[in-house]
């Protein structure tokens, strides 16, 4: 039995489209004393499922200007050149270079592009199952989470604060819900 038949046997080799409208790209990020939650809205993808985990692969584009941390005036400045830049830069990707499991967990490890630097990160992975759809499709779930330090990827925007704090956290914890519709 391969890899993939054994976390979910009704995981078909294939390509598995991401559905936007029953998905979510969201991310935090230390502000001040609390944490700011944000989404994009605005994003595409696929998942090969190959016969093996490992062959697998999957990549996302998210479009930066879709941005929403509900609040108009923050998300206009984070779309500005001196943090996300989106006029040069007005998407993020992602493309698997692997995918593995360690014990129970799986992840999957990949390259990561925002503005125009592109980095490795891995996402550690749950898959949460297979169903038909109201519509006759057939659907899979996931989540997915990571964390990242900005400035890896040149966002260095902030404004210090007394003693040695500031405004903005380094690292930006990302997660996703995705369900995938076969294709």
């Amino acid at each position: 039995m391969t890899a993939t038949a054994t976390i979910a046997p009704d995981l078909t080799a294939g390509t598995w489209n991401i559905d936007p409208s029953h998905s979510e790209v969201t991310f935090s990020i230390r502000h001040l004393m609390t944490k700011v939650r944000g989404s994009f809205t605005e994003f595409s993808g696929a998942v090969q499922v190959a016969e093996t985990l490992a062959e697998s692969t999957a990549t996302a584009e998210i479009k930066m200007a879709s941005i929403d941390t509900r609040n108009a005036d923050r998300d206009a400045h984070v779309r500005q050149a001196d943090v996300l830049d989106v006029e040069n830069h007005p998407t993020m990707t992602f493309a698997t270079k692997g995918v593995r499991a360690e014990g129970g967990d799986y992840f999957v490890d990949g390259d990561l592009t925002i503005k125009g630097v592109t980095r490795p990160v891995s996402l550690e992975v749950e898959f949460h199952g297979i169903g038909e759809d109201p519509w006759g499709g057939v659907r899979a779930g996931f989540s997915a989470s990571t964390t990242i330090n900005r400035k890896d990827w040149g966002i260095e925007f902030n404004v210090p604060l007394k003693g040695d704090k500031a405004l903005l956290g380094d690292k930006v914890d990302i997660q996703l819900e995705i369900q995938a519709v076969r294709a």
